[in-house]
């Protein structure tokens, strides 16, 4: 089989460590189906074939793509480079793209320069998603319910949808929650990989990165505890089934 090529744009190790094992316990993969590369430690290989990959998974991470590029550190340059190096490649061909969270902004950039901060942040916490009529017959979203909970956390999103997307998920406070563009090439605005201990992990490590105050780092670990969310798993699961290939 083809691999999986995971790319990491969190800094953190141990958000990163937590957010791999999340994708391949949640996608059903198994160490030896992946290549994982650490943006903000390794480059990407020269001359990468997408040929040799079964899909591209693109993870969170805590920077954004509508900063401008003179508040973003070296580490934050060098990983958004790496990862937007990619995407013409990707849209051109409709290479099998999974981007989670962070990876709706690369997308949206790429396309159409079309995420910011000016509306849809969403508190750290969860979201009431729905599927719009698109997302009823799309393939990966067969048999999931028509509304789910799933964790999200972002300062900037999608305004608007770029040329060329189907708008497949929804949710009153983000309009955005997930896309595709073309056949293949799909991408999330919550995290179809979390649940609540991996979430729980996260508000540990980033509750001084302004997603929320530092004294609500309790409240929030104890909504997470308590949040019923499963559903957006099988999103990433299925995604991992339909492109698994030789």
């Amino acid at each position: 089989m083809k691999p999986f090529l995971i790319l990491q744009l969190r800094p953190e190790t141990e958000a990163s460590d937590d957010e791999f094992a999340a994708i391949l316990r949640k996608g059903g993969l198994e160490a030896g189906e992946v290549v994982r590369i650490r943006l903000d430690q390794a480059p990407l290989p020269d001359g990468l074939d997408l040929e040799d990959y079964s899909a591209v998974i693109v993870g969170g991470g805590p920077g954004c793509v509508s900063d401008p590029v003179e508040k973003k550190s070296p580490v934050e340059k060098q990983i958004e480079d790496a990862v937007m190096s990619l995407m013409p490649e990707i849209t051109a061909r409709d290479f099998p793209f999974m981007g989670c969270c962070y990876g709706i902004g690369i997308l949206g950039h790429h396309l159409a320069k079309a995420v910011s901060k000016e509306n849809f942040s969403e508190a750290v916490g969860t979201s009431d998603c729905r599927l719009t009529e698109a997302g009823r017959s799309d393939l990966l979203l067969q048999g999931m319910p028509e509304r789910f909970e799933a964790f999200v956390g972002h300062k900037e999103a999608m305004q608007r949808l770029p040329e060329g997307c189907v708008h497949l998920v929804e949710s009153p406070t983000c309009p955005y929650q997930m896309i595709r563009y073309g056949e293949n090439v799909y991408a999330t605005q919550f995290h179809p990989e979390a649940d609540s201990d991996g979430f729980e992990v996260r508000i540990g490590i980033y509750k001084h990165r302004g997603y929320f105050p530092p004294e609500d780092a309790e409240r929030l670990v104890a909504m997470c505890r308590a949040a019923d969310v499963h559903a957006p798993e099988r999103i990433l699961r299925k995604f991992v089934e339909r492109y698994r290939r030789g």
